[in-house]
Parts: C-alpha cells; sequence; structure tokens
C-alpha cells in the first residue's frame, strides 16, 4: 500500500472544528448577554420594568429598562425618579414634592407639563429608579413573549449543538491519527 496525503488529518481537519466551537460560543455568549442586563440586576435586589410611555422623556426614553432600588418613601427627595403601582400597572414619573406628615408624594413627568393630579401614597413606592438602560425594554418584551422564550431557546441550543459537533469532529479526527498510527501510516 502507497502512502497518501491525507488533507483530513492535517491542518485543514483543525480548521472545521475550531469554526464550528467559534460559532457555538459566539451564539451562547450572545444569548446570555442578551439575558444578562433582563436578569442579573434582580439578584441584587434590584426590580426590572420596561418603559412604555413617553411621560419621562427625554430623561427615559420608551423602550429604556429601569432599575428600580426599593428605598423608604419618607427618604424620597424632590427630584428623585421613582417607580410606583397605579392600578394594575407601573408608573415611572418624577418627585415635586414629599408630604411626609400625610404619607403622599406629588409626582410629575419630564414631558408632561402639569404634576400628576392623583398623589402617591407610601404604600404604592415600589422604589427609586437608579439607573436605566435605553433601547433594552424591546428585548425585554420580545423575551417575556413564549415566542420570544421559544426563539431564545433555539438559539441557546443551536450553540450547544455548534460545540457538540466541534466536540465530536475533534474526536473522531483523534480516533483517526491513532488508527493511522497504528497501521503505520504517518
Amino acid at each position: 500500500m502507497s502512502k497518501t496525503s491525507n488533507n483530513r488529518s492535517g491542518k485543514g481537519g483543525k480548521a472545521l472544528p475550531a469554526l464550528c466551537n467559534v460559532i457555538g460560543t459566539a451564539i451562547l455568549l450572545a444569548v446570555i448577554l442578551t439575558f444578562l442586563p433582563l436578569t442579573a440586576p434582580r439578584y441584587m435586589g434590584y426590580e426590572v420594568f420596561n418603559v412604555v410611555s413617553p411621560s419621562m422623556e427625554p430623561e427615559i426614553p420608551v423602550n429604556s429598562v429601569i432599575y428600580v432600588q426599593p428605598v423608604r418613601p419618607e427618604d424620597l427627595q424632590e427630584g428623585d425618579i421613582i417607580a410606583f403601582h397605579t392600578g394594575s400597572s407601573v408608573m415611572t414619573h418624577r418627585v415635586m414634592k414629599n408630604q411626609t406628615v400625610v404619607g403622599e408624594l406629588t409626582t410629575k413627568g419630564d414631558a408632561n407639563e402639569k404634576e400628576d393630579i392623583s398623589k402617591v401614597g407610601y404604600t404604592s413606592v415600589i422604589g427609586k429608579v437608579t439607573f436605566h438602560l435605553p433601547f433594552i425594554g424591546g428585548l425585554m418584551a420580545i423575551y417575556a413573549s413564549p415566542i420570544g422564550k421559544a426563539y431564545a431557546l433555539v438559539f441557546a441550543a443551536c450553540g450547544v449543538m455548534f460545540n457538540l459537533l466541534a466536540g465530536r469532529m475533534r474526536a473522531r479526527r483523534r480516533e483517526r491519527l491513532v488508527q493511522e498510527m497504528l497501521e503505520g501510516k504517518k
């Protein structure tokens, strides 16, 4: 039997597994990094909300994600931005007055001309907005939907599959090299 060059056991056999590994890792990182700003702060005591109305523009644009830290309502100052319950929804407005004697806040949206008619009772206060990320709210809305969660799972599964494929190709290459060595080939 004559010796022949086999590109699959040479450098060419390393490129495809490496490419699959890079693609798989990139996909997994993309999925993780899109969820990170939405989930990690919750473990640090923040609540995360998506801004859907323009009442706080330009300070906080629509589709921003706000991070709300619980605070004692009596400690809130004029100018603080807060999140609070209004019926079944959450509102984000600026504190104009804190009436500690009656336990109420007067609030106003930055884009609104007048203060809010309804006062915010201390029991409705969720907390103080400590920071926000513009445009991330769109991702939050997508991932909150069943179809968004399904897409995220499919993308993550694709990333895992690419990494598994890379590992399998490397294992086959090693098996082939061992077999060639045992048969006296180089």
